[in-house]
């Protein structure tokens, strides 16, 4: 299995009355970029925005380190991303 990064974009009507297209992207594990996008397009968010893709990306390796996936049981089919909130804003113009 492999990781995909799918680029989605969507258009939401209670902004600007969906003149502004936004994006998100979801991570999914699958074992081509036909299966990757497949998964995605039934993705409840992916469902209930009404999304489109407009780009995947295979992630086999960062800065030399090479990803790889393995079945853990005990998470039952649910991902598990670790969040740190942070707030780093420009400095304010004088």
């Amino acid at each position: 299995m492999k990781l995909f990064l799918v680029h989605c974009g969507f258009y939401d009507p209670q902004v600007c009355n969906g003149l502004y297209e936004f994006h998100v992207n979801l991570l999914i594990v699958a074992e081509s970029f036909e299966m990757a996008r497949m998964k995605a397009k039934i993705e409840p968010e992916f469902i209930q925005k009404r999304m489109h893709i407009d780009g995947l990306q295979m992630i086999e390796a960062v800065k030399g380190y090479r990803l790889e996936l393995s079945l853990d049981l005990a998470l039952e089919d649910r991902s598990l991303i670790i969040l740190k909130h942070h707030h780093d804003l420009a400095p304010a113009s004088q």
